[in-house]
Order: structure tokens, then C-alpha cells, then sequence
């Protein structure tokens, strides 16, 4: 999974969901719980975080990491880049025996000069009391944790005026660096604070600081590089500054200075000092009595076990013992010192001033910005409350005050406002969910007995059948007996239905031959009736003969008269002939009609004969059909007996 959300820090692919960071973590929408790709999330919000690292000090699965400007660093450095270094002094006590040679390391790879904030620290001290006592600023917060400063400009911004306005040990060595030694070089600083990044990159602290390099990713560089080199040391001689990385540092050095019946109120830890910040904010408002001044700082350890150095340093307690033979080293018995332990706080509080009476105390003063436009959360109203509420199904005023804190939050309430806010879902609550598993639960007991009831009226159904079966099996087989014998009549009537189909056709051929044979006859018929004609033609000529004849055997008188009676025989013979031949006529016209009448009748039987045939066809694919089928149920029929028999078996 990649990077879920990058910031200054920001949630990597280890994370699980578990709420821890959200449970620590002093902004109530700095996390937001969100799923992604199937799986619990918890975003960082990089416009509501403050760095103060209370996250990773939670987290049990490395889930948090963080930006810092480490490989910016050596990049400048390799393109030749001219960078001193600002050094904090839990450097020293955590690498007591290698810090040397791995400042000798980076000499070697062009780094100028090192500047110890203890120096600077010293710087703040002189500047925080001197402040105070000339302009009676009692009650003032310190500002040399970032984070503290970073929730305070965020988040309560009413104690803006409280902060004390002198910049921090390391703002205050890259001034001195700057203004007083005049190195023009970048300055980078070798940091245990991933929120020293945020107060570098503060537009009131003009860009004095290019780099935030912390203990842990340094030093991860130098063992992967293998940067080590002759031994070096800073260049500047401080005094009890180098104890401000412990917690209380401040506060002894005021006292140090002012005697111990000054107040200094200490507060460390990220569980603590912010609570403190709310409630201190209503002692400033109340006008109730305030301390000489407030020494906060974010880790509870302090700045050795800042929230930049190694896991490691972390768990270990040496670092503690080497920040105390540096603090003795810083008491030097030299008289006239700031540092002479064996003199009154007045006396050290002017060797102090003698010290740096150079200074501009302008110089080191700075200012804060009110950033909380936008910060604070959504509350919402009781009827938003209200359906937030139902949503978690917490409909009583026990469930809605449960304060389990399994969400990462201390109220029920605190997980409304996350939730109106878009910081969190409503699985993120463990009443919720287990409400869920239970409802669950419920809605399975309810499918289980519906299960069951399915179960005994299939059982019970399971029953009817069996005895269904036992009363039906001589049923299937009449079924199937019926559905034989009507598959074999359908046959056999196909078989009928294809023999009538090719008897039409053969009565279709006879008609086909009838209507040639009316054909031919008529042909004959007509050279009948030119014969007639031709004998009529005869008649008619012998006729005119014997009219000839007749008339000749006039003239001849007695010797014609034989001749005469022939040719009334030859006259009577072609009347007779041509009658004949007329009535053959007239014979033939009325065959003709009847032929006529035949040959239209024949057409009309064809005709029939085609729809009845193509009826025919039409009943044997029918009937084809209806075998086809009654041999398909005679299947399933079949299939089915055999189905009920192994149904009957179990």
C-alpha cells in the first residue's frame, strides 16, 4: 500500500487502524480514521498536526514516519554548497563516543563551522531574564519547544501574548551566527525535534535556518555512508545552557540566576502539558496568581529523548547520565564566570549581563501569528448530536456516556465531534460494532430458525412424497404404456398419412393424363368437322350436278328419263350426305361443350386434390411431431420414475 498522506508527518503502509495515535494525540482532528482498500486507516492531518510527536512514541507497528531535510543536506554539501552547522547538545549525550568523529566526517565532506546551541541556549536564558524583570512579564510561557508553540498559535491563541517573545536556543545561535559572527554561510541544524522544521520555515523566523537534520535520519546516512573523520569539537565556550535538552533545564538555569524563591512552573509531556495550556489559559483570564514564569516542553524527557532522535536512544537511560557530567562540566570554577557555582545568583546574574552586554536584546526577540483561522473544530449542535448518536444506535444516555476510550478518544462526546468533523466512522466505535456482531448475531438466529422450519416442512414434505411414490408407481408405468401406445399410433398414423399423400398423387397424375386425353380429342374432334365441311362441299357440287342432270334429261324427253330418275337418286344421296354431315356438326359442337365442361371439372378436382394433399403432409409432420414429443415425455417419464425410486431408497 503506498503512503497514505505526507506532511511533516505523515501515516505509512504499516498501519492497521489500532486508534492508538489518535488516543495520545493533543489535537482531536489531527487523525482521521478512514478505510482504505478493506483496511483501517488512520490519516494524518498536515494543516492540523503540530509535530509533537506523541504518535510515534504510541505506536507499537512503526506506522508513523516523518520529512526532515537530512538528504537535502548532503546534496548541497556534494554540489558544494558553504553550510555551517548549528549542533544541539543532546547530540553529545547520545553519541558521547562517536559525536566527535562524525562531526570530523562531515568537516571532511565541506561542512564550515559548528556553532553549539548551548551557546544559544545561554543567549535565551539572558535574554528571558532580562526581559521579564525590565518589562515585569511574569507568567510567560517558553517558547524553546516548537510544538508548544505550534499548539498554542493553532489552538489557543488567546495565550499568543503569554508567549515569551525571545526566540529559541537555536534561533538564537543562528542570530548570533549571523549578526555577530557574520558567517553568511547556510545553516543547518543538527536536531532531536521533528517540529524544529516548522519553526524554521515560520515566516517570523526569517529564513536564519535552511535545515532540519534530526539525530535519527543523520545518523542512519552516516552508518550507510560510513561518514566519520578526525575528531572535532565546537568552536564556542557555553555554560548551563547545554542542560536545557533536559526536562526542568530552563527552570534551573533561571534559578541559577534568580535564586530558587523565584516560581518557575515546569511542565513536560505530551500528556500533560497541553491539558495544562487549556486550563492555564483560564488561571491567566481568571486573574489568579501566575508563576515567575512557565518552563513547557512537549516530551516528557525532554529534548535528549526528542521526538527526532533514534528509537533506540530512547529506551535507554545513559543518555541521562552523560547530560549530567555535562552539566558539571558547565560549572566552571573560574572566577568572575556566569557559571562559578560558588557564587550568589546575583553575581552570576551579572557576570551574565558583563557576558553579553555586545548583545542587542532586539536582536533576539521574535514574533508569533495567530494560525487558528479554520483549526478549531466543528461542534456540533444537539440535533446534530442527536443523529450522530442514533447512527451509533446509542439511544441512552448510559450508552452515550460509556467513555471507553477504544476509539481513541476520552468521551463518547469527543467521538461525535470526530465524527461530525469527518475524523472518524462510526465502526471506529467498539459499542457499534459489537452492537453489529450482536445484531448479527440476532438476524442468524432468526435465518437459522427459519432454516430449521424449511428443514422439518421438507421433511414433512419428503413424507408425502415417499407415500406419493409408493401409491404412484403403477402410474408411471400405465403412463408410460399410454405414452408407447400413442407414440406407436402416432406412427403408424404418419405412416397412413404418407401413403394417402402418395394416393392423391397418383389420382393428381390421372388427371394430368385425362386432361391431355380431352386434349387429343378435341383435335380429332375438329378434323371431324372439316372433314363434314368437305363433305358438304361434295354434296353441294353433286347436287349441282344433278340439277344439271335433270335438267338435261328434260330436254332428251323419253330417252332421258331413266337418266332422270338417277339423278334424283344422285340429288336425294348428296341432301342425305350433307344432312349427315351437318348433324355431324352439330354432334361435334355439343361434345366439344361436354369436353369443355370435363376439362374445367378436372382443373376444380386438381385443385382439390393439392389442398387435401398438402393437408395431408401438413398432418403426417403433425403427427411426426406429436411422436417426436410422446417419445420425449416417455423419457422424462422415465427419468423421473427413476428419480422417485432413489428418492424412495434414502
Amino acid at each position: 500500500m503506498a503512503v497514505v498522506q505526507k506532511g511533516l508527518v505523515y501515516t505509512n503502509e504499516n498501519c492497521i487502524g489500532c486508534n492508538k495515535c489518535i488516543s495520545v494525540c493533543p489535537v482531536i482532528t489531527a487523525n482521521k480514521a478512514i478505510e482504505k482498500d478493506g483496511k483501517a486507516v488512520i490519516e494524518v492531518n498536515a494543516d492540523k498536526c503540530i509535530g509533537c510527536g506523541a504518535c510515534f512514541d504510541a505506536c507499537e507497528h512503526n506506522a508513523r514516519s516523518f520529512y526532515d531535510d537530512t538528504e537535502q543536506f548532503f546534496e548541497d554539501l556534494k554540489r558544494g554548497e558553504k553550510i555551517s552547522l548549528l549542533l544541539a547538545p543532546a547530540f553529545a549525550a547520545n553519541y558521547p563516543k562517536e559525536y566527535k568523529s562524525i562531526l570530523g566526517g562531515l568537516k571532511k565532506l565541506g561542512v564550515n563551522r559548528i556553532i553549539s546551541v548551548s551557546f544559544g541556549a545561554d543567549i535565551t536564558t539572558w535574554a528571558y531574564v532580562k526581559y521579564i524583570t525590565e518589562n515585569n512579564f511574569t507568567g510567560g510561557i517558553s517558547q524553546p519547544c516548537p510544538a508548544v508553540v505550534n499548539y498554542i498559535e493553532n489552538y489557543i491563541p488567546d495565550l499568543i501574548p503569554r508567549l515569551m517573545p525571545v526566540h529559541s536556543p537555536m534561533m538564537c545561535s543562528a542570530i548570533y551566527a549571523k549578526k555577530y559572527m557574520n558567517i553568511t554561510d547556510k545553516l543547518a541544524f543538527i536536531s532531536p525535534c521533528i517540529a524544529k522544521k516548522s519553526e524554521i520555515e515560520d515566516e517570523n523566523n526569517k529564513g536564519y535556518v535552511s535545515y532540519n537534520v534530526t539525530f535519527e535520519h543523520l545518523m542512519e546516512y552516516v552508518r550507510k555512508n560510513n561518514i566519520k573523520g578526525e575528531p572535532v569539537s565546537d568552536e564556542i565556550e557555553y555554560g548551563l545552557g547545554s542542560v536545557y535538552p533536559m526536562p526542568g533545564g530552563l527552570k534551573e538555569n533561571v534559578y541559577w540566576f534568580c535564586g530558587e524563591d523565584v516560581f518557575v512552573r515546569q511542565i513536560e509531556g505530551e500528556k500533560h502539558v497541553y491539558h495544562f495550556l487549556e486550563e492555564y489559559k483560564n488561571r491567566v483570564f481568571g486573574n489568579k496568581e501566575l508563576p515567575f514564569m512557565v518552563d513547557a516542553l512537549n516530551c516528557s524527557m525532554g529534548c535528549i529523548y526528542g521526538t527526532g532522535i533514534e528509537s533506540k536512544k530512547s529506551k535507554s537511560e545513559d543518555t541521562l547520565y552523560e547530560m549530567q557530567r555535562i552539566k558539571r562540566a558547565s560549572k566552571k570554577n573560574k572566577p568572575g564566570s556566569a557559571w562559578q557555582p560558588k557564587s550568589s545568583p546575583k553575581q552570576r546574574l551579572a557576570a551574565l549581563n558583563r557576558q553579553f552586554k555586545a548583545l542587542n536584546l532586539n536582536d533576539f526577540l521574535r514574533k508569533y501569528t495567530d494560525k487558528s483561522a479554520g483549526k478549531a473544530p466543528k461542534i456540533p449542535n444537539q440535533q446534530e448530536v442527536e443523529a450522530i448518536f442514533k447512527r451509533l444506535h446509542k439511544d441512552s444516555a448510559v450508552q452515550r456516556t460509556i467513555d471507553c476510550g477504544s476509539c481513541g478518544y476520552e468521551t463518547c462526546m469527543d467521538m461525535v465531534t470526530a465524527i461530525h468533523n469527518g475524523n472518524n466512522i462510526r465502526r471506529n466505535c467498539i459499542h457499534y460494532s459489537k452492537g453489529a456482531v450482536e445484531r448479527e448475531r440476532e438476524e442468524i438466529r432468526e435465518i437459522s430458525a427459519e432454516i430449521e422450519a424449511k428443514n422439518k416442512e421438507i421433511i414433512e414434505k419428503q413424507d408425502v412424497i415417499r407415500e406419493m411414490i409408493d401409491d404412484s408407481g403403477n402410474d408411471f408405468s400405465t403412463l408410460n404404456a399410454s405414452i408407447s401406445e400413442m407414440v406407436h399410433g402416432n406412427n403408424s398414423n404418419a405412416e397412413e398419412s404418407s401413403n394417402i399423400s402418395s394416393a392423391m398423387a397418383d389420382v393428381v397424375n390421372f388427371c394430368n393424363n385425362m386432361k391431355a386425353s380431352f386434349e387429343n380429342i378435341n383435335m380429332l374432334l375438329g378434323q371431324l368437322e372439316s372433314n363434314n365441311n368437305s363433305i358438304t362441299q361434295v354434296a353441294n357440287q353433286t347436287n349441282l350436278l344433278s340439277l344439271n342432270a335433270s335438267i338435261e334429261a328434260a330436254r332428251a324427253g323419253a330417252a332421258g328419263k331413266g337418266f332422270a330418275v338417277v339423278a334424283e337418286e344422285i340429288k336425294n344421296l348428296s341432301e342425305s350426305s350433307k344432312n349427315t354431315a351437318l348433324d355431324s356438326n352439330r354432334n361435334k359442337e355439343e361434345i366439344v361443350n361436354a369436353m369443355d365442361v370435363l376439362a374445367t371439372e378436372a382443373d376444380h378436382l386438381m385443385e382439390i386434390v393439392d389442398e387435401v394433399n398438402e393437408r395431408i403432409n401438413n398432418l403426417a409432420a403433425s403427427t411426426e411431431e406429436i411422436a417426436a414429443s410422446a417419445t420425449m415425455v416417455g423419457e422424462v417419464a422415465d427419468e423421473l420414475k427413476q428419480k422417485f425410486d432413489e428418492i424412495s431408497r434414502l
